[in-house]
């Protein structure tokens, strides 16, 4: 089986749809996919009734924007919770809020130096969807500024920009012990993406495990291959599994569909630690 554990829709920062998502799937030759919108479960229901249709397997997720003390940025994939779980639920909305904040502020920012406003940037958000950095990097692209996505994040919305705003997000291990309260899987998502910015020390580690942390994401393009053997090496210390994925974003970036998998055996896992949704299988998929 060939799965992917990690792909986003325009519910949050990628390009296409739920649907167009699942179809992108299988076109890809996936047999399994999940999708994990930013602090949001919002494309669940429509990657779902497409997940049939395509017959592949849609693995419900989400992907939950942490902080440490120190201001590091985490992302943690949380896998088959329950999208109405009051503690978990309450913290995402919290996080979600202080985005729309957020992104206003660096818009007037910008704004000092660059043709953009906020209408811009509204203008490249689906309705509802999560509002982040990327749709004010798509309103700089579409303005003449940068030439795409990944232009607007190594120059002007770099976390060194003196454009650069924090949000709100909870700490790591509080997120994860709320993953796994909502009864879903987290796993700890391109731990040691060093280009992205800073990453995380030992002791957040130890907490996040202490905390019932599940799975490290190490097959990931934007984790560097020393830092592969690093995690592979905590994984294997501590009993976590080992995940592969794409972190596609449909156009918004080259990553693409099936170029890191995960294996069966692990989704398998998965499924048995996860008891807050379950996996949606298309008619074609194998159980």
């Amino acid at each position: 089986m060939r799965i992917d554990l990690h792909a986003h829709s325009n519910v949050s920062d990628g390009t296409e749809t739920p649907a167009d998502v699942m179809a992108s799937a299988a076109r890809a030759g996936l047999d399994a996919v999940a999708l994990t919108d930013h602090d949001s479960t919002d494309g669940w229901a429509e990657a779902s009734l497409a997940a049939v249709q395509f017959g592949v397997a849609l693995v419900p997720g989400m992907e939950v924007s942490c902080r440490t003390e120190q201001g590091i940025s985490v992302h943690l994939l949380s896998y088959l919770h329950d999208p109405d779980h009051p503690g978990l639920l309450e913290e995402i909305t919290k996080a979600k809020d202080a985005r729309l904040t957020r992104a206003e502020r660096m818009v007037t920012l910008l704004a000092e130096d660059y043709p953009l406003t906020w209408d811009d940037v509204i203008h490249h958000v689906a309705p509802g969807a999560t509002l982040g950095r990327p749709h004010i990097a798509d309103a700089l692209v579409a303005a003449g500024v940068v030439a795409d996505r990944s232009e607007a994040f190594t120059s002007i919305l770099t976390s060194h920009s003196r454009y650069f705003v924090q949000h709100y997000a909870p700490d790591p291990a509080t997120a994860v012990e709320l993953v796994r309260a909502a009864g879903g899987v987290p796993v700890f998502a391109h731990p040691v993406a060093s280009a992205r910015g800073r990453i995380v020390g030992e002791r957040t580690y130890r907490e996040m495990i202490d905390a019932g942390l599940v799975g490290l994401e190490i097959d990931h393009r934007d984790n560097p291959e020393e830092g592969r053997k690093f995690l592979r090496d905590l994984a294997s210390k501590h009993g976590l599994l080992i995940t592969g994925s794409s972190d596609y974003h449909g156009t918004g970036k080259p990553n693409l569909l099936g170029e890191n998998l995960t294996a069966p055996e692990v989704l398998g896992r998965i499924e048995e630690l996860g008891t807050g949704t379950p996996v949606v299988r298309g008619t074609s998929t194998a159980s």
